[in-house]
């Protein structure tokens, strides 16, 4: 499998955390202490799907609300999450999800479909974990070109 061709479908985390704009902040930073993640997609329902309509980050609420000393008790995912939002398709692939994190300068970006419903997660550290299962299939190519070489000329 080449590493441009693993699509976001196959990569891509199905269970995501999400929250509504009018969820209260510090519910939000329970939540995410709760799930063990670092971000929230703020979503609103679309029928029996999400739409994606931000992403609110652990640093969004640091940044946002309490560094510059606002009560985060007063505040909602809405006022502060992270606008307008990069996505990227379930058919689009690492090298896509790459550029878009480059460009916006994140490192999680919600996957739609086709509607542009959210489906998926992915993050800079999916990402690398597909890389290295690629360096590692490149080293055992040359592994076994060590070995089929040392069997075949002693």
């Amino acid at each position: 499998m080449r590493l441009a061709s693993t699509s976001l479908r196959e990569l891509a985390r199905r269970e995501v955390e999400t929250v509504g704009v009018e969820t209260p902040l510090l519910d939000c930073a329970k939540k995410m202490r709760h799930a063990h993640v670092g971000c929230l997609v703020v979503a609103e329902p679309a029928g029996v799907a999400l739409k994606p309509l931000g992403m609110l980050t652990d640093r969004d609420i640091v940044i946002e609300a309490v560094a510059p000393g606002l009560d985060p008790a007063t505040l909602t995912a809405g006022d502060v999450m992270s606008r307008p939002l990069a996505t990227v398709t379930e058919n689009d692939d690492l090298i896509d999800a790459l550029a878009r994190m480059r460009e916006h300068g994140v490192r999680r970006l919600p996957v739609v479909d086709a509607d542009g419903m959210l489906c998926g997660l992915v993050s800079v550290q999916d990402v690398l974990a597909a890389v290295g299962q690629q360096v590692e299939a490149l080293m055992d190519v040359v592994l076994a070109e060590r070995s089929k070489e040392s069997s075949t000329r002693p």
